[in-house]
């Protein structure tokens, strides 16, 4: 007869720790008759009217003896207390079913209850305890396969003393996290590099608050200011293709974690600079566009190896909203603080920031899966799919990726997408104060809606792109219809500026604009990964280096064609570039691996 075991757990000292599932480890089997405890064995005895002596652990960690008196049917023997973590019931009887039940009040009661289950019934004897102390109670519920017996009730016992159980299981001994440790540690990296990307578009921000009281300091003309904004991109350009390759070379954490610390630092040190000249603050105004340039290289590298196929367009969509939600955050805390406390509290407390995120991006950050120890067995399983992790690459095969089409129409592709981009976020508030009449307060008002409305469709592009993958569309077939939708919608809505006769409808063409163009995240900048995610953090260099050449010669030609025509011409040569991306796109773009 085979008995499986249900603890509960009152006023048991080292027995059992309260509030823990435990799992039955190995069995320990004697012979027929007898009893079986893991550390504790009671064997059958032969003279039943012998007195016999029962050693129970009491709370002080000393085993005193407890009389019982003889009985006809009553089997005990000396029981030795050995084990605190595993317990292992085995009992087996010739003709009848044994169902020992111990009870003791928790409080000093001294006496013990014996019942014996004869098939389906119970009869009770209560034997006095000789020596007095604090005893405990468990209850054991077996099936008897002699008998058939399928089940045994017994009533719950109560306690005053706590509520925490051990449940005895097949299997090993496992001990329930709480939540906050069964939480995915892919889904941890992925909400260190959104607050990274935050942080990163706070400390670029603030400069574009602070000039303002900067250039009545120092007496900057027009011309300095536009240098002064210009000399963040001339870092920031190098380091887009050197990043991607230091972080397929060396692991994304160090080369993200690099460039948290070097842009925070430039951060907190132009105050300094500026005091000390103008080429100090354009130097340190270039090497904080060195630190941000690795960012998005790295992340993209790390969040490949991290992130599984279904889970990849919701991830990188909650990243690239950091950005949008940085945007928004620097924008609606700069003027306080320099009111309060002046420009230079702005890079101060903005660029400490960076200190605290690498803290914890040391500790709780890994480049892959494989380097976490912590990582379990089941979430590596999901993470991998079945692939066997590769070593990060010696050499970049710069002949192999620039032979490819799918390369070149995400560079393309990002060119076309970031132009629109930069000069809707650029030119906004002038078109704004221009067109629309506001003033720079609204301006500065209305400029913050775009950025909430891509942090909110960015998510919810992910969300859509995932599920369509996780419904068997193919990978190749998300990707495209995502990114036609950014640039198709941008396009649509940009048109539409020159029918409106109200400030409110064109904010709102301006708007959905800038939401259409959020689902990019779930197209072109998801695709990197799909297509060689070996070299995720190369292809996002390259790309990106066009996307960043976009904008400098977007926001450039802009101007220049202000000066020879009008708004509608800049909105349709934005509107020609979204078109001739959306047909590169959709003819050369693939969703599948190209490069291994």
């Amino acid at each position: 007869m085979t008995m499986s075991g249900l603890i509960s757990n009152r006023n048991f000292g080292s027995f059992v720790p309260s509030g823990n599932v435990y799992r039955l480890g190995k069995d320990i089997s004697v012979p027929r008759g007898g009893i079986s405890i893991y550390g504790a064995s009671v064997a059958k005895d032969p003279f039943p009217r012998w007195q016999h002596k029962m050693y129970l652990p009491l709370e002080d960690g000393v085993s005193k003896p407890m009389q019982t008196s003889p009985n006809k049917g009553d089997h005990c023997s000396l029981v030795s207390w050995q084990s605190s973590q595993c317990l292992n019931f085995k009992l087996k009887a010739r003709r009848r079913s044994h169902c020992s039940f111990l009870c003791s009040a928790p409080y000093g009661s001294n006496s013990v209850e014996h019942r014996e289950v004869y098939g389906l019934g119970l009869s009770k004897r209560k034997h006095a305890q000789t020596e007095g102390g604090k005893a405990n109670k468990f209850r054991v519920c077996y099936k008897s396969e002699e008998y058939d017996i399928l089940e045994t009730k017994i009533d719950p016992l109560q306690s005053t003393e706590g509520t925490g159980e051990a449940i005895l299981l097949e299997g090993n001994l496992q001990q329930v996290s709480p939540w906050w440790q069964q939480f995915p540690k892919r889904w941890v990296i992925v909400l260190l590099c959104f607050t990274a990307f935050l942080l990163c578009n706070m400390d670029r921000v603030n400069m574009s608050i602070a000039i303002l009281p900067m250039s009545q300091e120092f007496n900057w003309n027009s011309a300095t200011v536009g240098l002064i904004q210009s000399s963040f991109f001339w870092g920031y350009l190098l380091t887009q293709i050197v990043g991607g390759i230091w972080a397929d070379k060396l692991g994304g954490k160090l080369v993200l974690g690099f460039g948290v610390v070097w842009w925070s630092i430039a951060t907190v040190l132009t105050p300094i600079a500026a005091r000390l000249g103008l080429p100090c603050l354009l130097i340190m105004r270039a090497f904080m566009g060195i630190g941000e340039g690795v960012a998005m290289p790295a992340m993209n590298n790390i969040l490949s190896k991290w992130i599984p196929v279904s889970e990849r367009s919701r991830s990188l969509a909650l990243v690239y909203s950091g950005m949008y939600l940085g945007s928004v955050t620097g924008l609606a805390f700069s003027p306080a603080l320099i009111q309060k406390f002046g420009w230079p509290s702005v890079f101060y407390s903005f660029g400490s920031l960076g200190s605290i995120w690498f803290a914890l991006w040391l500790s709780k950050a890994y480049s892959s899966p494989k380097e976490d120890p912590d990582l379990g067995a089941e979430e590596k399983k999901v993470i991998l799919g079945g692939n066997v992790s590769k070593e990060p690459v010696s050499v970049i095969p710069w002949k192999l990726i620039l032979s490819k089409a799918p390369v070149w129409a995400l560079i393309i592709s990002h060119f076309c997408h970031n132009w629109g981009t930069f000069i809707l976020l650029t030119w906004m508030p002038t078109y704004y104060n221009q067109v629309l009449k506001f003033n720079l307060t609204e301006s500065g008002l209305f400029c913050v809606l775009p950025w909430l409305t891509m942090a909110v469709f960015a998510n919810i592009g992910g969300w859509i792109a995932d599920t369509l993958v996780s419904k068997g569309l193919s990978i190749t077939s998300v990707r495209k219809i995502m990114q036609s939708i950014g640039f198709l919608g941008p396009a649509f809505f940009l048109t539409q500026l020159s029918h409106v006769r109200t400030p409110a409808m064109a904010v709102l063409c301006m708007a959905c604009s800038q939401g259409s163009d959020a689902f990019s995240q779930s197209g072109l900048y998801s695709n990197h990964q799909d297509i060689g995610p070996r070299y995720a953090g190369v292809l996002l260099g390259l790309s990106n280096t066009a996307g960043v050449l976009a904008g400098v010669f977007g926001t450039a030609a802009t101007g220049y064609i202000l000066q020879r025509g009008s708004w509608d011409d800049v909105f349709k040569v934005a509107v020609a570039l979204y078109i001739i991306g959306t047909l590169v796109w959709n003819i050369f773009s693939t969703g599948e691996k190209v490069l291994d």
